[in-house]
């Protein structure tokens, strides 16, 4: 019969955090990561996003207004839902309880629509890193993040600057 251990194992170089997060020094300029959750977005996913976030746009939450009056003939993906999928999607291979927070996102672009049905996948490229000035147990790390929908047509990105933690000292 085996059991499971609750005693906490010491850190070792090259460790993950126990949730999956990197540290600081796992990442490397120039390397990207594919990552391989995706999602399908739904209709129910653009309705919520856009009332809970008090949007009434009607070209994301009404399918006659689309229909009759927009080029595209039915709603749109919320964008901001798209950002934040996209970023979501990303975390569990990169800052999942490594991040201290998020310092900025810049570089917003959303060059195609996302409709209900598609479904998104995403890489991250990390594009620079620096220690913290302020802190020497952290750095910043700057990710590009692109998001494709199931054709392969890139459908968001943007780069996004995180404070993460370093790996712990080894004892």
């Amino acid at each position: 019969m085996s059991t499971l251990s609750t005693a906490a194992q010491p850190w070792k170089p090259g460790d993950r955090h126990p949730r999956g997060g990197l540290y600081f020094e796992d990442f490397h300029v120039g390397n990207t990561i594919r990552h391989g959750l995706t999602r399908t977005v739904t209709q129910m996913d653009n309705m919520l996003f856009s009332n809970m976030t008090l949007n009434p746009q009607p070209l994301h939450i009404d399918a006659h207004f689309c229909a009759t009056e927009t080029e595209w003939g039915k709603p749109l993906v919320n964008s901001l839902f798209t950002l934040g999928l996209m970023i979501g999607i990303s975390v569990a291979d990169t800052t999942v309880a490594t991040t201290i927070g998020n310092l900025g996102m810049t570089d917003v672009k959303f060059p195609a629509p996302v409709f209900e049905g598609d479904t998104i996948n995403v890489t991250t490229e990390i594009v620079a890193k620096r220690e913290s000035r302020s802190r020497p147990d952290a750095g910043i790390v700057e990710f590009h993040h692109r998001a494709y929908k199931q054709d392969g047509t890139l459908v968001a990105e943007c780069r996004r600057q995180a404070f993460m933690k370093k790996a712990p000292v080894s004892a």
